[in-house]
């Protein structure tokens, strides 16, 4: 089975010198947005689940209208929870940001003061990627490695795409590929604006587990459209 994380376009952050929550696209996230449709739209997709915020169902717009897909919301693939600074100065969250990034390893598990905790959203979407394998029917072993068994409703080759965030994709990946997270999977896994990334099963003796075929491809967009 495949699973085909699309990161969403290019977001408007801010407005005019003013932060934006749940933002919409820019002018250039739009056109990203048609490339990736372009992109994908020979491939065949059983089921494409999308972030229940603008900028994923924006970017995911064309493609499900090209495939002729209902638009089907997973509410698990939210990004992490930032603190709201709707119409507060951009140069507060950049603050905010820069304070981030300066704090000790350890202490970036508490994330930014006011939004959701780095390790709740880990476990947060931990446990969403568990849930949506179970309905595919894959659920982890008791077993030290990464192994994963499957039962009788388990498609090999059913193939679903889940547009969603950098957050949510890259926590998703290290929890299928069983790696130990960390609190900047944004950074450790850097994953462009409209791009696709590609993890996929495979047999062992006692089971399943997933391989990483494809990180952040973003060769369909023109160079001067590829923003991070």
């Amino acid at each position: 089975m495949e699973i085909v994380i699309l990161r969403h376009a290019q977001p408007e952050w801010t407005k005019d010198g003013f932060s934006v929550d749940n933002p919409p696209l820019t002018a250039m996230g739009f056109e990203q947005a048609e490339f990736l449709a372009r992109a994908l739209v020979d491939e065949r997709f059983d089921e494409i689940f999308v972030s229940p915020l603008v900028r994923t169902q924006q970017t995911a717009a064309p493609l499900l209208k090209m495939k002729n897909f209902p638009l089907q919301i997973a509410e698990w693939l939210e990004e992490i929870r930032n603190p709201i600074w709707h119409g507060t100065p951009e140069e507060k969250a950049n603050e905010a940001w820069r304070a981030e990034k300066a704090k000790a390893s350890h202490e970036r598990w508490t994330g930014l003061d006011g939004g959701e905790a780095v390790n709740e959203f880990v476990e947060r979407i931990n446990i969403g990627t568990s849930l949506f394998l179970e309905e595919q029917g894959i659920a982890r072993s008791n077993n030290e490695l990464p192994v994963w068994h499957t039962n009788s409703s388990f498609n090999d080759e059913k193939r679903i795409a889940l547009v969603a965030h950098a957050g949510t994709g890259s926590v998703a990946i290290c929890h299928m590929l069983g790696l130990q997270p960390t609190p900047w999977e944004w950074e450790r896994f850097v994953i462009g604006h409209a791009s696709i990334n590609r993890i996929r099963t495979f047999p062992l003796g006692d089971g399943i587990t997933f391989g990483l075929s494809q990180l952040s491809n973003n060769e369909h967009l023109p160079v001067h459209m590829r923003s991070y």
